[in-house]
């Protein structure tokens, strides 16, 4: 039976029924020798014979139509182009296949989608990088033919010096930023959600920053009750506001202020981080955490501009998100808004 085809069983279907019906009605005509019995099974068998052939068309009809499509679906699928509209007038088991098939396609077309686009940001991370890397490392080869190819003073020689070391530190930090931002961009690092203090993690955070702060002696303050608890990874979460607050140091001229509020809401915690720096212009609020995106204005102060990218990447991963209330000569507000759960 394998090695039939629809069309033979078909055929040979049809030639067994008639050959029964045809014994049957010799037989009958036989046995009782009227002719009207004869016509009668004829009729019959005339019939069921064209009932047997239209119902075996009209599903040989449908069979194909159901090919054809899973045909151009599988080619669609293989070539990764849109499938054609599929229509289904009623919940049968080919509908039913052909439904699964498409959701199939669909699951395969995203995946295509997010593979294709973690190539296209892992190329634009590595073009990033050879970008930014390139003038800290042409500077450093500049100070080196310097001190090789002239003679100079011992003061003269220590400057080049800590003109190499800043140009260090730079390429040190660069490639620190550059690699916790390509390992959660390209998924390498899973964040470690768990339900435990926030008031520990800003402080880890604050750490960072104070140093910094009381060399501009800005007045920092710090408004957090202990028991707000929420899920929450306590380093990456840390990164993130160190980032905020980091800029806010960077960005607050001497003898400024930089507040920090947290409120427990219903859904969110909020912090706050506001800061009485020159502010942020409105057409520009959307811009600032783009990788490697730095105003004209602050290009002489330090930094590459990728924290708050960094920052924005960490709070989203963990369904939250970041606003920024600023305008220019009035300070800056970020708010970080973290689910509690």
């Amino acid at each position: 039976m394998r090695d039939f085809s629809i069309n033979q069983v078909c055929v040979t279907g049809a030639a067994f029924l008639g050959s029964v019906s045809f014994i049957v009605i010799t037989v009958e005509f036989l046995l009782t020798g009227n002719p009207a019995i004869v016509w009668l099974g004829l009729l019959f068998v005339t019939l069921v014979l064209t009932g047997v052939i239209l119902f075996v068309a009209y599903l040989r009809h449908k069979m194909v139509l159901f090919s054809d499509s899973l045909c151009r679906t599988i080619d669609d699928m293989l070539n990764g182009t849109a499938p054609p509209p599929q229509i289904y007038e009623e919940e049968n088991l080919l509908s039913k296949i052909d439904h699964r098939l498409s959701r199939l396609y669909e699951v395969m077309r995203e995946n295509r989608e997010s593979v294709a686009k973690d190539r296209t940001d892992l190329q634009e991370l590595i073009s990033d990088i050879s970008h930014q890397v390139k003038t800290p490392i042409a500077n450093l080869q500049m100070v080196n033919a310097t001190l090789l190819e002239q003679s100079m003073t011992e003061e003269k020689r220590k400057e080049f010096l800590r003109a190499s070391e800043g140009q260090l530190d730079k390429l040190d930090f660069l490639m620190q930023a550059m690699i916790k931002t390509s390992r959660l961009e390209t998924g390498v690092i899973s964040l470690d959600k768990k339900v435990q203090p926030l008031y520990d993690t800003l402080a880890a955070a604050l750490g960072g920053i104070l140093l910094n702060a009381e060399k501009k002696n800005i007045h920092v303050s710090v408004d957090c009750p202990a028991d707000i608890t929420l899920a929450h990874d306590r380093k990456w979460t840390g990164e993130a506001l160190f980032n905020i607050l980091d800029n806010a140091v960077k960005y607050t001229p001497e003898d400024g202020t930089i507040r920090v509020l947290v409120q427990s809401w219903e859904l969110y915690v909020k912090i706050d981080i506001a800061d009485s720096g020159k502010g942020i212009a409105e057409n520009r609020q959307g811009m600032i955490f783009k990788r490697f995106y730095r105003e004209e204005e602050v290009h002489d102060a330090p930094g590459i501009g990728i924290g708050l990218h960094l920052a924005r990447e960490i709070v989203t991963m963990q369904g939250g998100y970041i606003r920024v209330t600023s305008a220019p000569g009035s300070g800056s507000t970020f708010s970080v808004f973290l689910p509690h759960g």
